[in-house]
């Protein structure tokens, strides 16, 4: 098994610059290069499974998004949202001076995915979106809301993955060494305890959310997607409380006219932790 790499880009926000990390595997002069991007509350560790079997073909880089993990915070909550993900993922493709790069965004990473790979002049050559789209079901961005940035502190490792395993059920996982093993990585040390790993704040914006500001910015996505060129897989988990089959359908009919494969038995979202779900990315990310 490989070692991880670890490193960091500074960016720029309104209030400053601010340094983003990553976590990369694979080797460093491979100019094939994979960027992971993971959900809302996660961190780049979540893939650390598809990054060591795509290692031996990619250089994986998979960043902790501004506010996560291990990179910094921004000094104005509001600043959070898809706009300054996306201005700091280029910054990060600079950086690894990348002339085209595969995808693979779960959740909020799909949607900076989406973002960059609808602009013109896009280095993005090959997109998986897992389980998101331009439409999102509100009912889940409701229940997501309910626990992100709640100020919740655990006792220990055990408390924290019956945590996890709570607000993340439709993840699908099935072992507990699977949740605790999700677990270890977006929660720190503090104090005597734990908490989880990001800056509480990202529920600012979040929650500000109008149902004027949700539909312009659906409107706004659907315009990028209409404009991907390049080969795009759409993963969706069958129970999926936040993409719909309407819009997967949807997606499949416009735009890149993504292919889709649905995962049995998984809510939002597939997390890419088992060989069958290694094997769909493999195949679409190594394929012709």
């Amino acid at each position: 098994m490989s070692s991880p790499r670890f490193d960091e880009v500074r960016c720029l926000s309104p209030a400053g610059f601010h340094f983003m990390r990553w976590t990369e595997w694979g080797e460093a002069d491979n100019p094939r290069l994979l960027v992971c991007v993971h959900g809302l509350t996660r961190v780049g560790r979540d893939f650390d499974l598809l990054a060591q079997a795509l290692a031996p073909h990619y250089r994986v880089v998979c960043p902790d998004v501004v506010g996560r993990g291990r990179s910094d915070w921004l000094r104005q909550p509001l600043a959070y949202g898809i706009p300054q993900y996306a201005n700091d993922m280029a910054m990060l493709l600079a950086r690894l001076n990348a002339k085209s790069v595969a995808w693979v965004g779960t959740s909020m990473g799909g949607l900076i995915g989406i973002t960059l790979a609808g602009q013109p002049g896009s280095p993005l050559g090959r997109l998986l979106l897992n389980d998101v789209g331009p439409t999102l079901d509100a009912a889940a961005l409701t229940r997501i809301g309910d626990y992100v940035g709640q100020p919740v502190r655990f006792n220990d490792l055990e408390q924290a993955t019956d945590y996890v395993t709570a607000i993340s059920k439709p993840f699908g996982l099935t072992s507990r060494a699977q949740w605790r093993a999700i677990t270890e990585t977006v929660v720190v040390r503090d104090g005597g305890g734990y908490r989880m790993h990001y800056d509480p704040r990202i529920a600012v914006p979040f929650k500000q959310f109008t149902p004027e500001a949700a539909a312009a910015g659906e409107s706004a996505l659907w315009a990028l997607y209409d404009a991907i060129v390049v080969p795009t897989l759409l993963v969706r988990g069958e129970n999926s409380d936040l993409l719909s089959r309407a819009t997967a359908a949807q997606m499949t009919a416009r735009g890149p006219k993504a292919t889709l494969i649905e995962i049995a038995g998984v809510g939002h979202a597939p997390m890419f932790m088992d060989e069958f779900q290694i094997g769909i990315a493999r195949q679409f990310l190594l394929g012709a």
